[in-house]
């Protein structure tokens, strides 16, 4: 735990009501799930797996750190190819996560605090015209596995959206389905992630693993490892720890959908900082361990030398978007009653997602 933080409080809202619009417990499961949006942005979902099972998300952990173990070579010749395409392998340092708005203010912030501390592997949705996914497929079989676990994760993560999205319809009053025709694509973006093992004086200040940052679209679905880390911003001030929790999954709000809701919903600024060091080493302390099988807050396992400090941290994160095409506007109910109306002008989901990845991504 950092200086000036807290353990998080943060709403436990039951996935498995949300999965069936029949249940008793449909609506209310749906409004709790608005209210924490609202209030703190943030919330973990629990106890259901039937959509990710415990086996399946141990296997996407697993792969991903086999992908980035693998040569530093293999790796670049997987770059992202730009900021828009949004797919491929990100060096550390190339992307410097951010709530600026603008290319010099995310400079300004790289010359003060740093660069982040982490490396990423991007995947958007097949069949994109003009935007290959560069998989490493070709490598070996591995890769091919890789391949077809994240195409399979993807999907799954997609339909996790629409469901969340339903939800948030029915907490805001208007017809269940009324963003199901504005999701349905599948605009959206997979992201491994992996935070290197670090030096006891790597945090030194003020330095992160990842930047105070928004996210940019309308929710994120975030699978953790044990490690710790990640924080929000509370809105008294000051930092709140979201420690990993067992069999749930972190879901966040993004400035997407804050906008479309005229900022009744909270995009709340997180970040990565110093994690809590391992008190002595023990299975559960070291990546090598097996993970478990019954947990979203899983460790990988695969073997990466630890410097004498800080472990390595792994997490994966479902960035959900609106179709390319949707114009976001004030949602209904949301500015007809609101003192000055409408706060934001509306905007073409697509280019304000790349403007936004325009500004905190480097040149490979």
């Amino acid at each position: 735990m950092t200086k000036g933080s807290t353990v998080s409080n943060l709403p436990l809202i039951p996935l498995t009501p949300l999965l069936d619009p029949s249940s008793p417990t449909y609506t209310s499961t749906s409004h709790a799930l608005l209210s924490a949006l609202r209030t703190s942005g943030f919330l973990y979902l629990t106890d259901d797996t039937s959509l990710i099972p415990p086996s399946t998300l141990s296997h996407v952990f697993n792969h991903s750190a086999h992908f980035f173990a693998r040569p530093q070579s293999q790796k670049d010749a997987l770059a992202c190819r730009s900021s828009i395409a949004n797919r491929g392998y990100m060096r550390p340092g190339r992307e410097k996560v951010s709530r600026a708005m603008t290319a010099e203010g995310v400079a300004k912030e790289r010359e003060e605090v740093g660069e982040d501390m982490k490396e990423t592997y991007e995947i958007g949705r097949e069949g994109q015209e003009g935007n290959p996914q560069p998989w490493p497929d070709t490598l070996d079989q591995t890769g091919i596995e890789f391949r077809e676990m994240m195409q399979d994760f993807f999907l799954r993560c997609k339909e996790l959206h629409i469901v969340v999205m339903r939800a948030i319809a029915v907490g805001l009053g208007i017809e269940k389905e009324f963003f199901d025709k504005m999701v349905d694509v599948g605009d959206n973006n997979l992201r491994l992630l992996h935070y290197p093992a670090t030096g006891k004086g790597a945090f030194a200040k003020g330095r992160v693993r990842a930047g105070a940052h928004s996210d940019y679209g309308s929710v994120t679905f975030l699978f953790q490892d044990a490690r710790g880390g990640l924080q929000v911003e509370k809105l008294e001030g000051g930092w709140m720890d979201v420690e990993p929790i067992e069999g749930t999954i972190v879901v966040n709000a993004g400035d997407t959908l804050a906008r479309w809701s005229n900022d009744l919903i909270r995009s709340t600024k997180h970040r990565v900082v110093e994690p809590p060091l391992p008190s002595s080493p023990s299975p559960s302390s070291n990546p090598s361990s097996t993970p478990s099988t019954n947990s979203s807050s899983t460790s990988p396992c695969h073997s990466e030398p630890e410097a004498e400090g800080h472990p390595p941290r792994y997490s994966i994160a479902y960035f959900c978007n609106p179709n390319y095409e949707v114009w976001i506007d004030a949602l209904p109910g949301t500015w007809e009653n609101v003192e000055g109306g409408k706060k934001y002008e509306g905007v073409n989901a697509k280019e304000y997602l790349f403007s936004r990845l325009e500004a905190t991504v480097g040149e490979k």
